[in-house]
């Protein structure tokens, strides 16, 4: 049964190291139905895996995290697809 953000097959997962996370946001500006800021000032992962259709947001909130706490992840090859 698919979730209310991504439709189908969940073909990637999302790792995100909350830990080393700074909190500036910037994941919850480019995929605000992904991420969501908590009073701590660190954003928390909605869903840790996602299907086609929510991938290129994802890929860009990997991209823009400038301290690269974000991982996207082919589930089938383990192969890290951001950031790159």
């Amino acid at each position: 049964m698919a979730d209310a953000y991504s439709q189908g097959e969940k073909k990637y997962k999302i790792e995100f190291d909350r830990e080393a996370c700074i909190g500036a946001a910037a994941c919850c500006a480019v995929a605000p139905e992904q991420w969501v800021m908590r009073q701590d000032g660190k954003p928390d992962l909605i869903y840790p895996e996602i299907g086609e259709d929510k991938l290129k947001e994802n890929i860009e909130a990997a991209e823009v995290c400038p301290v690269r706490v974000i991982k996207i992840i082919d589930k089938k090859t383990g192969k890290v697809l951001a950031p790159q």
